[in-house]
């Protein structure tokens, strides 16, 4: 062993260790070179015959050696881990993978173009928290003590006076609470109550609902004329609107809002029971108690709304199971690309 086959050995071990592209052939070098019966070792023990004058210069030169097929060996083997090998560890002219383009969710689609319908005539979105005060869901809304909404079996309460809210009216409340008249919100978000999953049910679901408030008089026109407009630019110019009395604890007078039927246009099918209308939405004008519980002076004028999402989803695109919404099947979701 000669000084100059250390050497030699140094250059001819670096040079292979820059070419290798993978960690199996970088592995292999590491046993050739560095193994315990690799070349290394070999020549490091070879140093014992090496007469005592020359073993500093010969120790030298190997420990160089040593260290710097080690260090090389380290350096590739991270590259070589990620991907980062000589040129031909990756075939350029390979052509590229195509893997597809996303869409919008049903229930995503129909809360961004509410927000963008509901925008032209001057609606803001407002958010709040899921889990609410009984204050602000149940109280301020005047819902009774009795009402059976409040019931454990309806309700998801967590604690005293603290629970999921069943409707997203609690936003509503909160921007009242926060900002005086006018206040013109749309706010959509997820609710949650005590129902059994089916077709038409689920435990967790989405609402938008709407409230405009004024000092100016607002009527129950103005409110007909808003959910008309809304209505048309959601499913379609030829839809009718009918308006039918109905009871909400926080409005009075109070309407159920329908729209005649997308897949019969209105001449009686399954789906709608025959009767040629979908119920949509409910909406009415703001009780005076609920502007007396926010603080607010009983000659306000106002008036509000909510509908649910999935309805709204389910009959745009013929959506027959509340279900497949959840389920995160991508063969079913591919259908609304």
């Amino acid at each position: 062993m000669t000084l100059q086959e250390i050497e030699s050995t140094k250059t001819a071990a670096l040079s292979e260790i820059a070419a290798a592209s993978t960690a199996d052939a970088v592995e292999q070098l590491r046993v050739k070179y560095a193994g315990r019966n690799g070349l290394v070792p070999a020549m490091m023990k070879g140093l014992r015959d090496v007469p005592p004058a020359d073993k500093p210069a010969f120790g030298q030169a190997l420990n160089a050696l040593r260290v710097a097929i080690s260090a090389a060996l380290d350096g590739r083997k991270a590259a070589a881990a990620q991907g980062g090998g000589s040129r031909d560890a990756f075939d350029f002219s390979l052509p590229g993978s195509w893997r597809g383009v996303g869409s919008i969710h049903p229930i995503s689609e129909v809360i961004e173009e509410a927000t963008r319908i509901f925008a032209q005539l001057g609606f803001t979105v407002a958010d709040g928290p899921d889990i609410e005060t009984e204050f602000n869901n149940f109280d301020a809304l005047n819902t009774a003590k009795h009402h059976p909404s409040r019931d454990a079996r309806d309700t998801f309460w967590l604690g005293p006076e603290r629970l999921l809210r069943t409707q997203t009216s609690p936003v509503q409340i909160r921007a009242m609470l926060a900002k005086k008249p006018p206040v013109r919100i749309i706010n959509p978000g997820r609710c949650y109550r005590r129902d059994t999953t089916d077709a038409t049910h689920a435990a967790n679901f989405h609402q938008i609902e709407g409230l405009f408030v004024d000092t100016a008089p607002v009527s129950l026109a103005d409110l007909k004329s808003t959910l008309s407009h809304f209505a048309r630019e959601m499913m379609g110019q030829s839809v009718k609107v009918r308006f039918r009395p109905h009871y909400f604890p926080f409005t009075e007078p109070s309407v159920e809002v329908d729209l005649t039927c997308h897949v019969c246009k209105g001449k009686g099918c399954a789906v709608c029971k025959q009767s040629g209308w979908i119920e949509i939405l409910g909406a009415g004008i703001v009780d005076t108690r609920v502007f007396r519980n926010v603080g607010y002076d009983e000659d306000c004028y106002g008036y509000a709304f909510g509908m649910g999402v999935e309805r709204i989803a389910m009959i745009k695109h013929g959506i027959t199971d509340l279900r497949l919404l959840y389920t995160g099947d991508l063969r079913y979701l591919r259908n609304f690309l």
